[in-house]
């Protein structure tokens, strides 16, 4: 009977799609727990696939692939340590969700996933089978009870698990990240080590896919609920784990507790790190943005070169006649401090010809808001050009606040590939700019310091489409509009829900308008990085048709 068990937990970063190279990282970690004696290398859920898959995984070759190299792991890992990890299992013409532990160079055994999660952007019951609850396998005669992710949000697995016999519990996750979610999983885990009385590993993925960004934060807990383990957040890291064996069982030893970041630098960090895998794993090099003066494209640009460096990112400025030479000044500055590249690329000439080409049709009206698109969406023919040409992905920069309302051009400001703040309220940006101007960590790529001026965090926002427009002439003040689009998007409340707020009630029934008849917008809008569980897209799905309003 051994009286320690080394347990190697890899919080790594797949790629959805790269099988092998998938592979190679889970190969690379195993290679490590060989080097220093592990008895058990993990990787996290879905790992050779990468994860959220979405319905990629019902393809039945991309199964069989994934299948396969799951197969071809197990022999190239055979002289060695135990390996966990996460993929799809097709048996009987069913698809599960599947932990697999691979030893001697075999499949030893397949964990399949008995929760099955259907909320916010999972879909798993339409994809996957629930797997039986099964009881703990054994290595090197330590027996390990292994709920795979939602599982262990649930007690019934876990109890099963320690009525069987298991000793300690290990918990592949695919767990994604928004604000506040470390807290909900420390949580519910203390609450499974109580009711057990068994020491937990909780290993989870790390890095960007499409919208949603996984954190990390692994841990690892010990009966009462003790933290032992803390892994960083947004980072890859593989940490061995020692458990020993004590008279009340099996303990982890006190290893590295990294320092969770507070809100505002998750939240960014999330940004960051959201924006530099979807290139990274897109193939995009280099990004490119309209740099007009404003607050938001200011954080982007800021974004984008903590992510990918500032000789990455290209920033253009776009003027009309309605911009000011305030705007001019601020962009420049701006791009000056990040030590981006600058282009200069008035508008008038091409808004002439544009005019005068629309003026037989137009004539006989006056000017309104399609004349003011016209300037948003020149600009995104043009950025749209430049992306083109240099294989630059363009980065759009609307605000949630934004976003929710519809204040965005379709086809203009809204034209681009990615859009980091995308899930950030507007007032939220303000306090992320100044957090940023105070603050710089190793993860940021661009320099430190004040890069944002604070002219463009102090002046009143405005799109600057015609003469003296501030963004208060169409839409509540940001406080009121935001605290709004709180309650109705993020708590699904109601408007008498806002009015109970202190919000005037005809401020709540115009925000709902303008929420629900840009729907159609948002349908076509750039991903961005999902920073909350209302953010707009795979967590809240309205129709685009629709004539409900509450009165």
């Amino acid at each position: 009977m051994t009286d320690q068990f080394r347990i190697k937990i890899a919080q790594l970063n797949p790629t959805v799609g790269d099988l092998q190279g998938n592979a190679a990282k889970a190969k690379q970690a195993w290679l490590q727990g060989v080097e220093q004696g592990s008895d058990f290398v993990t990787l996290p859920e879905m790992f050779i696939t990468g994860y959220n898959t979405q319905d990629l995984v019902m393809k039945p070759a991309f199964q069989n692939d994934a299948m396969n190299a799951v197969r071809e792991l197990a022999k190239e890992c055979a002289d060695g340590p135990a390996l966990g990890i996460g993929g799809p299992w097709v048996e009987d013409g069913a698809l599960f969700n599947a932990y697999f532990i691979l030893n001697g160079g075999d499949i030893q055994t397949i964990v399949k996933k008995h929760h099955l999660p259907n909320e916010t952007v999972f879909d798993e019951v339409r994809i996957f089978e629930p797997g039986q609850v099964s009881g703990p396998y054994v290595i090197n005669g330590v027996r390990i009870g292994s709920p795979v992710c939602e599982d262990a949000w649930h007690s019934d697995v876990v109890e099963t698990l320690e009525e069987t016999g298991a000793e300690f519990l290990f918990i592949p996750n695919g767990s994604p990240y928004y604000r506040g979610k470390l807290d909900v999983r420390l949580n519910l885990m203390v609450s499974r080590v109580v009711e057990s009385g068994l020491p937990l590993i909780y290993l989870n993925l790390t890095g960007g896919q499409d919208d949603q960004i996984f954190d990390g934060c692994s841990f690892a807990l010990n009966p009462g609920g003790e933290l032992a383990a803390m892994l960083p957040m947004f980072e890859e890291s593989i940490t061995e784990l020692i458990l020993n064996r004590t008279d009340q069982g099996w303990r982890v030893a006190d290893t590295l507790k990294s320092k969770i970041p507070d809100q505002l630098e998750a939240d960014y960090h999330a940004m960051t790190i959201a924006l530099r895998d979807y290139c990274a794993k897109s193939g995009f090099g280099k990004v490119l943005l309209g740099l007009s003066g404003g607050v938001d494209s200011a954080l982007v640009a800021t974004i984008a070169a903590d992510a990918l460096g500032a000789e990455n990112v290209r920033c253009i400025m776009l003027p009309s006649e309605y911009t000011s030479d305030e705007s001019l000044t601020d962009a420049k500055d701006m791009a000056e401090n990040l030590g981006c590249r600058y282009d200069y690329l008035p508008i008038a000439e091409g808004r002439a010809a544009i005019t005068n080409t629309l003026a037989p049709l137009f004539e006989g009206t006056n000017p309104d808001l399609t004349e003011e698109n016209i300037q948003s969406r020149l600009r995104g023919l043009l950025l749209m050009a430049v992306s083109n040409k240099f294989g630059e992905m363009l980065l759009t920069t609307g605000n949630k606040s934004e976003v929710a309302v519809g204040y965005a051009t379709i086809y203009g400001d809204m034209a681009g590939g990615y859009n980091p703040i995308k899930d950030l309220y507007k007032t939220r940006v303000f306090d992320i700019c100044r957090w940023r101007n105070e603050q710089h960590r190793d993860w940021m790529r661009g320099p430190a310091g004040a890069v944002i001026p604070a002219n463009i965090i102090e002046k009143p926002p405005s799109a600057e489409l015609r003469p003296d427009q501030k963004d208060s002439d169409s839409l509540p003040d940001y406080y009121v509009l935001d605290g709004i689009l709180t309650i109705l998007v993020d708590q699904d409340g109601s408007i008498d829900d806002c009015v109970a707020a202190g919000f005037p009630k005809e401020d709540a029934l115009r925000v709902q308008h303008l929420l629900y008849i840009s729907e159609y917008k948002r349908f076509q809008s750039a991903p961005g990085a999902r920073l909350s569980p209302k953010a707009f897209w795979l967590d809240r799905r309205y129709p685009i048709v629709n004539r409900w309003r509450e009165r």
